[in-house]
């Protein structure tokens, strides 16, 4: 597990309703269980930073850091499909992207990564596909240093659905159960019940946000009736939400009364 991600996961999941910052001190303390040492947490920080997602304050007289307005509308987005309960509504449309590259190397593939994150797949050179309406995707285009022209298709036929690898994402999902139930049980390094609680909630909500950068979230009519999808993302929020309740005490403790 890496700081900077582990980081993502503290404001995302954990700091979004306690006022989406927290002294540095308590970062740390809050990534110990999942054995992520201080220096790590610190460089992370200071990363972050670097690249708009954090800025700095004093939180009870303490340093501490906020997150942007950037990261929280991020972090917000990501917290809705985590925790969702189905396939957005779908038109019947797909919506395409032309996409004019950026000219170095490094930005085009943190583009594509950006892209594979709201959920478009190339369909052919140049020609990406989604099948919602992802008004960011200009930002995120120009943000790389490309430009993106749009179009919407009535009809695609085929579908496009073969864009997008679902044969590996079923595999994938087919293996969470044994996954999950890894996570949840592995022991901390040390701690009490409601550390030992967070740090595995915090592993299975770590890795089941992984599967965003896999799964578009294509409409119910696109997938296959018996797709693993639904089931493994039920067990997800069976677990999350069993686990919740003594994590948010551990956090409390570690954020002190100010921030609850």
């Amino acid at each position: 597990m890496r700081a900077r991600s582990a980081l993502f996961d503290v404001y995302g999941d954990h700091l979004r309703s306690r006022g989406d910052r927290a002294p540095v001190s308590a970062l740390i303390r809050l990534l110990e269980p999942v054995g992520i040492a201080e220096p790590a947490v610190r460089t992370a920080i200071s990363r972050m930073a670097a690249q708009g997602w954090l800025e700095s304050t004093r939180v009870d007289a303490a340093p501490g850091y906020r997150a942007t307005p950037r990261a929280i509308e991020r972090l917000s987005e990501a917290a809705a499909r985590i925790y969702r309960r189905g396939p957005e509504p779908w038109d019947r449309r797909w919506r395409l992207v032309f996409l004019d590259t950026p000219r170095h190397r490094g930005e085009r593939e943190r583009l594509r990564h950006e892209l594979t994150y709201l959920g478009y797949a190339e369909h052919a050179p140049g020609v990406w596909v989604c099948p919602y309406d992802r008004p960011e995707v200009d930002e995120v285009v120009g943000r790389a240093g490309g430009r993106a022209r749009h179009a919407v298709a009535v009809e695609l036929d085929p579908e496009p659905v073969d864009a997008w690898d679902l044969t590996a994402l079923a595999r994938a999902y087919d293996a969470w159960p044994a996954e999950a139930t890894r996570l949840v049980h592995e022991e901390p390094p040390h701690g009490d019940d409601d550390e030992a609680a967070f740090a595995a909630r915090f592993r299975l909500v770590h890795e089941w946000r992984k599967f965003l950068f896999a799964d578009p979230g294509l409409p119910a009519a696109l997938l296959p009736p018996d797709w693993p999808g639904t089931p493994a993302a039920d067990l997800f929020t069976r677990e999350a939400e069993r686990l919740k309740p003594a994590s948010d005490r551990f956090v409390a403790r570690c954020l002190g009364a100010g921030l609850v």
